[in-house]
């Protein structure tokens, strides 16, 4: 392979080549020494952008939630009847004889009887 630096490091390469730290290297042992390892450059996440992030989403995830209540609010009033399947929902196969004649059958007034 021409262009190569020994194995599949190519030189012009456009993606990114992540280099091994030389651990042979007294100033890198040094740094190690100390705890000043590979996670020690920047600013730490807490408190600074955690403190920032965590009310931000929060107060996100509540105006969402807000303003979908608002936009679309949800039908209120409308009158539950859990003996009138929508005509949508159908059972499993070998449930359907079944199902056909429970809503064929007229309401029966037998369940306050049964408990």
């Amino acid at each position: 392979m021409s262009g190569s630096s020994g194995g599949w490091i190519y030189k012009n390469s456009p993606i990114p080549i992540t280099k091994k730290p030389d651990l042979n290297d007294p100033v890198l042992r040094a740094k190690l020494a100390k705890g000043m390892g590979h996670n020690y450059y920047g600013e730490p996440a807490w408190p600074n952008d955690l403190l920032y992030i965590f009310p931000v989403v929060i107060l996100g995830t509540i105006a969402c939630n807000v303003g979908l209540a608002v936009l679309e609010p949800s039908m209120i009033g409308e009158p539950a009847d859990p003996f009138a399947t929508p005509l949508e929902i159908l059972p499993e196969w070998y449930f359907f004889p079944v199902f056909q004649i429970l809503r064929t059958v007229p309401r029966l007034e037998i369940l306050p009887e049964c408990y």
